[in-house]
């Protein structure tokens, strides 16, 4: 399976996303920025750093570069975006899931692994999680604070959109709800804070908690046609 990953000026997780892939066995293909059209890709990693320097606000330069054009089209069309940390950032700019990123509570910068709870396995993104404890995820953000309105917290609550979820106690960040990661109504794009990516070798001291996302999505491609 060919996934692309998207590399902003500012994007520091790029590499790591590719070799993520690469690590569960599918082909990482570069997609710059300036890039009009996805390379012929089956899916799509938006990857974390500080596109474009995050000025103005997290994302807000990065939602608008002719690649998000292409994944927006293709997001519409059913194909599978996931968005990690700036990523994530990047999507709710776009308007690709809603909500916002804010300031971490505490106002700093956070970097630690976290447990989480994958609740919603029926995405593209995390089948390969169906029935399995709480995972280890390393997160590193200063802008991860989900913020949304009751009514959109409620929506996401009710369509079983919340995707992985901070276990108690876990929250780095003062996420509403303790929400780590959300997906849009077609269940076909994901976005969350935390990092995967740095979860795919049991080598290092992220473990391979992460890898159930890349796992996920490959078998999704290697899945029968309706399966």
């Amino acid at each position: 399976m060919r996934v692309g990953v998207v590399s902003f000026p500012g994007s520091l997780d790029d590499h790591d996303a590719a070799v993520a892939v690469q690590t569960c066995g599918g082909e990482a293909v570069t997609l710059w920025h300036a890039d009009a059209d996805l390379k012929g890709v089956e899916a799509v990693i938006l990857p974390g750093g500080f596109s474009y320097g995050d000025y103005l606000r997290c994302g807000a330069v990065a939602h608008r570069a002719p690649v998000m054009e292409a994944i927006a089209a293709f997001a519409r069309d059913g194909g599978p975006v996931l968005g990690i940390c700036n990523g994530f950032q990047v999507l709710c700019e776009a308007g690709l899931l809603p909500g916002a990123l804010l300031r971490n509570e505490g106002l700093r910068f956070v970097c630690r692994d976290v447990l989480l709870d994958v609740e919603a396995t029926d995405t593209p993104w995390t089948r390969a999680y169906a029935d399995a404890p709480p995972i280890v995820v390393p997160a590193k953000h200063g802008e991860g604070r989900y913020h949304a309105d009751e009514r959109t917290l409620d929506a996401l609550e009710a369509d079983r959109r919340v995707v992985v979820r901070y276990a108690p106690g876990n929250n780095p960040n003062g996420s509403a709800r303790d929400i780590a990661g959300i997906c849009n109504a077609g269940r076909n794009v994901v976005g969350l804070m935390p990092h995967p990516e740095h979860a795919v070798d049991p080598v290092l001291m992220g473990g391979e908690d992460g890898r159930g996302f890349f796992d996920s999505i490959l078998e999704v491609a290697a899945a029968p046609t309706g399966a």
